[in-house]
């Protein structure tokens, strides 16, 4: 009788710890549960956010704006210009062909990746991917070998150049230290005009806290004329504020 009883005993621990593994196995199904829906819910909102459409802004499907300094070419400088040196033929009257943005960097010769933060640079004031130049020769005493990359380049034309003037004269040419005008005697007499920043600084575009290293530049304004009292005209009607002038021009768009 007793060996029954023991037998009945032990049978129903097996029958308790069966249903507590039930029991264990039920928690772990509704655990699974929750987990499968918290990720059906994740996977949800990553859906409706990737189906959400991206807001158009308000100038979709408009042609863009015409330049503010050539609009002002058109209206005022092209009139003022044939009158001054009257001329009758419209081909004659002196526009801005092109403007070279230049820097040279001797840096380069030893650490080639800073010119990747000086293209990065004029990328950001131009607007246009800057190309990298190679020396056209070898100079030992520099230690530069003809083909290594020296420096950086971007020539604007169009809308461009017209948009990047504006910015120059209005913007960053009153940011310059200690600014008393632009040289006269920097015209190489062919009607070009040439000129050096001290540094990418004034130009508002750039942040000063990511700037690695401050370097300066060469800017060139090409005109189609070849004399250089018209492309001083020119450049005086668009506004560059040249020494010795008293009362430089202030370019209005409204004119």
């Amino acid at each position: 009788m007793a060996t029954t009883e023991k037998g009945k005993k032990d049978a129903g621990k097996k029958d308790a710890g069966k249903k507590d593994a039930g029991k264990k196995d039920a928690g772990k199904k509704d655990a699974g549960k929750k987990d499968a829906g918290k990720k059906d819910k994740k996977s949800g909102k990553r859906q409706s956010t990737q189906a959400a459409p991206a807001k158009e802004h308000a100038g979709v499907g408009q042609p863009a704006p015409e330049p503010r300094l050539r609009a002002y070419y058109a209206r005022t400088v092209r009139g003022n210009l044939a009158k001054q040196f009257g001329l009758k033929n419209v081909h004659e009257i002196p526009n801005l062909e092109k403007i070279v943005l230049n820097v040279g960097m001797s840096e380069a010769i030893k650490q080639p990746k800073v010119l990747d933060a000086v293209v990065e640079e004029l990328g950001i004031i131009t607007g246009q991917r800057p190309t990298k130049k190679k020396a056209k020769k070898s100079i030992a005493n520099y230690g530069l070998r003809q083909g290594q990359e020296i420096g950086v380049a971007v020539t604007l034309r169009g809308a461009r150049m017209w948009e990047f003037a504006d910015r120059f004269i209005t913007t960053a040419i009153p940011r310059i230290r200690d600014f008393r005008g632009l040289s006269t005697r920097a015209f190489d007499g062919r009607g070009n005009y040439s000129l050096g920043v001290k540094e990418q600084m004034i130009f508002p575009e750039i942040n000063y806290d990511q700037v690695e290293q401050i370097h300066g530049m060469d800017i060139t304004f090409v005109t189609t004329t070849t004399k250089d009292d018209q492309a001083f005209a020119l450049l005086r009607e668009l506004g560059m504020p040249f020494r010795g002038d008293d009362k430089p021009i202030v370019v209005n768009a409204n004119q």
